[in-house]
Formats: C-alpha cells, sequence, structure tokens
C-alpha cells in the first residue's frame, strides 16, 4: 500500500465528477429548453421514446438528469406512462455513451495534449464572458471535458503506481456477487454511474481486476443509479411513482439476467472486440450490450407494465371542491349558487396562503375549523398553491358544464361575474407568489427601514383579510357595498402614503437606490393583490346596480387622485 496515494485517487474522482457536472450543467444550459422539447414532443410511440432518452441522455451525460425531466412531465401530465417507460429505457443505451468515451479517449491518447488546452481556453473565455451568454456556457463545456480527463488522468496514475506491486492473487475470493454490490454502492452513494464506470475502467486498465470483475460492477452501476429516481420520486404524486418503480424494475430485472448469463454476455461481447487485447473496448462493449439486451427484452411488454405499474400506485385523487361536487349541474338554480360558495372558498384557500408566505399565523384572521381543515395535510407551500389551481380548474369546468343548461339572462350575468371574481382571486394569488423572494429580502435585510415596511406589509394583509371577512359575515347587501368601497379607498390611501414615505427616504438617503425598484415593486404587486381581493367580493356579494355606483366612486377617486399627482 506504500505506493498507493489515497487522496491523489480521491481528488481524481473529484476532478472526475466535477467535470462531469460542469460538462452536464453547460449543455443544459446551452440546449436546454431543446432537450425538453425533444423528450416532451418526440416520445410518441415507444421506438421514438426509446431513441429521445438515448440521444438526449448521449448528450446530456446523465441518465438520472433525464430521468428527473421525465418525472416532472409525467407528474405534470405531459408524457403518458407506457412513452415514459420508452424514455427511461432509452436513457439507459444513451448512458454507455460514457464508458465509449473513456475507453477510447480517455486511455488512448495522452491526456495532457489535449485536456490541458481545454481547461486553459475555457478559462480564458470564463474571463472574456458573463453569462447567460451562449459562448460563457460554451468555456464551461471545455472546461467540463478537460477536468473530466484530467481527474481520469489522476486515477489512472495512481491506480497505474499501486498495480506495478500488486497481483490478481492477493484480492481474497468474494465471489462476483461482491463487485456486484459494490458496483451498486458506489453508484448509490456517489450518484453518477459514470464515476463508478471511470473507477472501474481504471482498475481494468491497470489489471487490478479481471474482466469479469469489471463486468459485474459494471451492472452493479446501473442498478445502482436507480437511487437518484427514487429519491425524485419519494412524496411525489402517484406517476411520479409509476416512472420510479419502472426504472427500478427495468434496471434490477436487467441487471439480474445479465449477471446469471454472465459467461454467455461475455461471449457476446468476445464476438465484437477481443477482450484479451481490448479490454477497456471490450468493457465498453459489454455496457452497450446488455442495456440493448435490456430494451429488447422489455419492448413487448411495456404495455403491460405499464398497466400493471397503474394498478400499483392507483391514482388517489384527492376531492379539493366543498360545493360543486355535492350539487349537479342540471339544477340550475342551485347549481350558480353552489359555483358562489366555492369561489369563496376559493378565496379562502387564497388567504390562508397568503398569510403562509408572509409567515402570518392563520389563527390571526380564521377560525379553529378553517386552520384545520387547511392542515389537515400538512402541505408544503408549492403543494398548497397547486391545490389552488386545482380548485380554479375544477370551478371553471363546473362553469363550462352549467353553460350546456338553460339559464335566465339573470343566472348569464350573475355567473360572468363570479368568474370574474375567480379570475381575480386567482390572479391575486399569482401576484403574492412573484413577490415571494422579495420579501424574503426584505426580511433577511440589515436595513431597519425595509424590515419595517416587511412587518407593515404583514400588517395590511391581516388588516385586509380581517375586513374582507367582516364583509361576509354582514347580511344586508348595503352594508357590504359600503363597507367593500370603505375597505378599497383605504387601500388606495395607503399606497399613496407609502409612495411618500419612500419617495422621503429616498431623498433623506435611507435606503440605498438598489433597494427602490424592489421595493415600489413589491408594493405595487401587494396593492393589486387586495384590489383583486376585493373586486373578487364586489362581483361575488352586490347587486348590478350597486356595481356600477361602486365602478363609478372608483373612476371619482382615480381622478381625484391624478389631479393631486
Amino acid at each position: 500500500m506504500e505506493h498507493f496515494n489515497v487522496w491523489k485517487l480521491l481528488a481524481g474522482l473529484g476532478i472526475f465528477m466535477f467535470g462531469m457536472q460542469l460538462l452536464e450543467a453547460s449543455v443544459k444550459s446551452l440546449s436546454g429548453k431543446a432537450f425538453r422539447r425533444i423528450i416532451r414532443q418526440y416520445t410518441k410511440g415507444r421506438l421514438k421514446a426509446i431513441g429521445s432518452g438515448a440521444f438526449v441522455t448521449a448528450l446530456l451525460q446523465s441518465s438520472s438528469a433525464v430521468s428527473l425531466m421525465v418525472l416532472a412531465f409525467v407528474g405534470a401530465g405531459v408524457m403518458n406512462m407506457e412513452n415514459a417507460i420508452g424514455v427511461i429505457m432509452g436513457s439507459n443505451i444513451g448512458t454507455t455513451l460514457t464508458a465509449w468515451i473513456v475507453a477510447t479517449l480517455g486511455f488512448k491518447i495522452k491526456i495532457e495534449t489535449f485536456a490541458l488546452p481545454f481547461v486553459g481556453v475555457g478559462a480564458i473565455g470564463l474571463i472574456l464572458f458573463r453569462p447567460p451568454s451562449k459562448f460563457y456556457h460554451f468555456t464551461g463545456l471545455l472546461i467540463g471535458f478537460g477536468f473530466l480527463f484530467l481527474g481520469l488522468d489522476y486515477m489512472k496514475g495512481t491506480v497505474e503506481g499501486f498495480a506495478q506491486n500488486f497481483s490478481m492473487d492477493q484480492i481474497p475470493n468474494y465471489g462476483l456477487w461482491f463487485y456486484l454490490l459494490i458496483g451498486t454502492v458506489l453508484t448509490a452513494l456517489m450518484q453518477a454511474s459514470a464515476a463508478t464506470l471511470a473507477i472501474t475502467l481504471t482498475a481494468l486498465n491497470s489489471q487490478l481486476i479481471s474482466f469479469d470483475i469489471a463486468a459485474v460492477m459494471v451492472i452493479g452501476a446501473n442498478i445502482g443509479t436507480t437511487i437518484t429516481v427514487l429519491f425524485g420520486s419519494i412524496g411525489g404524486t402517484q406517476p411520479k411513482k409509476r416512472v420510479a418503480a419502472s426504472h427500478i424494475l427495468f434496471n434490477f430485472v436487467t441487471g439480474a439476467l445479465c449477471f446469471a448469463g454472465l459467461p454467455f454476455m461475455i461471449w457476446l461481447t468476445t464476438q465484437f472486440v477481443d477482450i484479451q487485447t481490448s479490454s477497456l473496448t471490450g468493457l465498453a462493449m459489454f455496457h452497450t450490450l446488455f442495456n440493448g439486451m435490456g430494451v429488447l427484452l422489455f419492448l413487448p411488454f411495456i404495455g403491460l407494465l405499464s398497466r400493471m405499474l397503474v394498478k400499483l400506485f392507483p391514482e388517489h385523487k384527492e376531492i379539493l371542491t366543498l360545493y360543486i361536487d355535492k350539487t349537479p349541474v342540471e339544477e340550475t338554480a342551485a347549481s350558480v349558487s353552489a359555483l358562489k360558495n366555492e369561489i369563496l372558498h376559493l378565496l379562502k384557500k387564497c388567504q390562508l396562503y397568503n398569510l403562509r408566505l408572509l409567515n402570518i399565523e392563520e389563527n390571526l384572521v380564521f377560525d379553529a375549523d378553517a386552520i384545520e381543515n387547511n392542515k389537515k395535510r400538512n402541505l408544503r407551500l408549492e403543494d398548497q398553491y397547486e391545490n389552488i389551481k386545482l380548485l380554479h380548474a375544477a370551478i371553471y369546468t363546473y362553469y363550462a358544464k352549467i353553460q350546456n343548461h338553460q339559464l335566465a339572462d339573470e343566472e348569464t350575468v350573475d355567473m360572468e361575474r363570479m368568474m370574474f371574481a375567480s379570475r381575480n382571486i386567482m390572479n391575486a394569488t399569482k401576484n403574492f407568489k412573484s413577490i415571494y423572494g422579495n420579501m424574503e429580502e426584505l426580511d433577511g435585510s440589515e436595513n431597519p427601514y425595509l424590515t419595517a415596511q416587511y412587518a407593515l406589509f404583514r400588517k395590511r394583509l391581516v388588516e385586509l383579510c380581517i375586513n374582507m371577512n367582516a364583509v361576509l359575515e354582514l347580511g344586508d347587501q348595503e352594508e357590504q357595498y359600503r363597507l367593500l368601497l370603505k375597505i378599497f379607498m383605504q387601500i388606495e390611501d395607503t399606497d399613496s402614503r407609502f409612495i411618500k414615505k419612500t419617495m422621503t427616504a429616498v431623498v433623506e438617503k435611507t435606503i440605498h437606490e438598489m433597494d427602490i425598484a424592489s421595493l415600489l415593486l413589491v408594493n405595487r404587486l401587494f396593492n393589486q393583490s387586495f384590489r383583486m381581493q376585493v373586486f373578487s367580493l364586489k362581483d361575488l356579494l352586490l347587486r348590478q346596480d350597486q356595481v356600477i355606483l361602486f365602478d363609478s366612486a372608483l373612476e371619482v377617486k382615480a381622478q381625484q387622485k391624478k389631479s393631486h399627482l
């Protein structure tokens, strides 16, 4: 072990993996949209799906990245299960290109002749260019290739020095299953089958391991790479779990069959490559053959596998609606009333979401029942927003179904106003979602003025929610009209005072110039959201004549505001 420098080996592995990540990131930045378009559009049919998966993986040099893209597309309903399985299978073929590149270039060409120039030219490019230009990402591509082979050279040099005083007889005979386990665990830990392949090829090149040991380590690498997709599916939707299960099943079954028939697979490899004189090329061929045979084996059963996975992971559709799912659209009078109540339910969900975004306790605004109903599944903010979108979509679907039935003119007008209200609620929520990052910056700012403004924004939100709930509790439309108009005028007055205060802070240099635009943007979207929520209640609660009076009062207010500017 005196000739074995473990730190140089680990440094080489680290440089190699960093090169792979840089390569993947650069290729994604250069053509990320194109890759997503290929996977989304060119996967209609099993063979197209397999081909697209292989092509994109070969270019990205990462089957995990492609698998995670597939998870996202299936989760979004863009790709069906059969095509997703095809892409996953194709990605296994595409990832074999890594072995070919490393085997043919990494060990047969003097690395310094092109790796160092790649890193050098790329470094100059990083100085000359800035993101997000294509030239900047291209220089990252060059550096990625350079690091890839420099890391390989480090590993190769370390292992070759160790191999000079090493004999195969020194390795205990644990059996091939032991090396299968090593390949699996290494890949699972490093989250990169390419790194395991590089280690295996390096050991094979230095004759530290035999060809059959190298072959089973490659099989293990294929099995270990499923861990990334497994992690990506945890806590995900049922379709995502199906994709992850298909990936695991394909890789495990293919790996088990190949391991069981290892003598045959090695014999088949020798029909294409002489593994005695070209063991590295032979291992790359072995990798390609066993993945290719796995695809051929599974191809006729993709449909059956897809149906089986749907049964294993059935869709548990959550009912997000409270009223419209219980009211048949044929009962038009009842359905119009149910639609109104559901939109009010949507408003409450959006208010709860907005409060959570600003870390405000819901019990300051809502009663215990509403909060308990909202927290029953302990949803993440992202999932809560997705549910709001789904509820909004269900409202529109129900509205479209009602349109197919005979409605009185008054009901038609009322429903149109309800849908305006629904859109306003959704747009108000989108506004809040878009300023979340800015709010975090205000909260974490070292400037006392900005943190004070964050506290005021939170206070304004609580006051609005309390006032709007007060409107809903009123039984008289005239009182609702007056309170809504009062709330709106308060919003406008608060907006004017905020702008004046901000201008004063600018003059007094209380805030930096860089903070001005961010602060004004937050206030603008904040107040737009407030206005849209008030408009939603106006359209849901008031009579048509009151709506006209309300809009007229706003026009007068707007003209007064202009005259003061």
